[in-house]
């Protein structure tokens, strides 16, 4: 495992060393991101296997277009986008219908949930809550799916929303605002986002390892 020194680093940082031999840092960001894209998967109805496979073939992915990447653009909105080509891909499915944007939208409404804790991680997780929320996320039509997923749980903005799944800025928004209209009764109540397809400790470890031993073969 890398060491502790080399978590501070910011993900330029660490694809700067990676592109001048240090192939080992690229543990950080699988680590890093794990979480996300797992989210990602499972929002896009992939079971827990698939999940993972389409994990290993982003992060594969990702390794090979590293000196693509734009230093001045997010990475983490990057490396989504892969995961997301990934999932379309598999699924052969590329475009969602259109909304009409007629409907009103209040712009000052309160988070469903308050994610700024997206990188703190919970060391226990409740097998039976996961459940509960993933099958009622999982009744929500796929397009309202995914800008809830990546909103509310993954913490993109509306702009990020808007390019990773190629529909307009006031699209995002209605299909955020009627996926909380569906979710907000069964959910709001007791649970929060980091609870929601939590790609638990447990398989962090030997995904990473699965991961690192593919990239190291490359």
């Amino acid at each position: 495992m890398i060491k502790e020194q080399f978590e501070q680093l910011t993900e330029v940082e660490i694809i700067d060393r990676i592109l001048n031999g240090e192939k080992p840092l690229y543990e950080i960001i699988v680590r890093r991101f794990n979480s996300y894209l797992y989210k990602i998967g499972r929002s896009y109805n992939y079971n827990h296997e698939d999940t993972q496979d389409l994990m290993q073939d982003t992060y594969i992915d990702a390794f090979k277009c590293l000196t693509q990447f734009k230093h001045g653009s997010s990475f983490k909105t990057w490396i989504i986008r892969i995961m997301l080509n990934n999932c379309y891909r598999k699924k052969m499915k590329f475009s969602f219908k259109k909304e009409t944007v007629n409907e009103i939208i209040n712009e000052n409404v309160m988070p469903m949930f308050n994610n700024s804790n997206n990188d703190v991680q919970k060391e226990i997780f409740s097998h039976e809550l996961g459940k509960i929320i993933e099958a009622s996320l999982l009744r929500i039509p796929e397009e309202y799916r995914m800008v809830f997923s990546l909103r509310e749980i993954n913490g993109l903005n509306v702009a990020e929303t808007s390019s990773l799944l190629d529909i307009s800025e006031a699209n995002v928004k209605v299909r955020l605002n009627r996926a909380k209209a569906m979710l907000r009764t069964e959910i709001e109540k007791t649970y929060s986002p980091e609870e929601l397809f939590e790609f638990n400790l447990c398989y962090c470890n030997p995904f990473t390892e699965r991961v690192m031993k593919k990239i190291h073969e490359l």
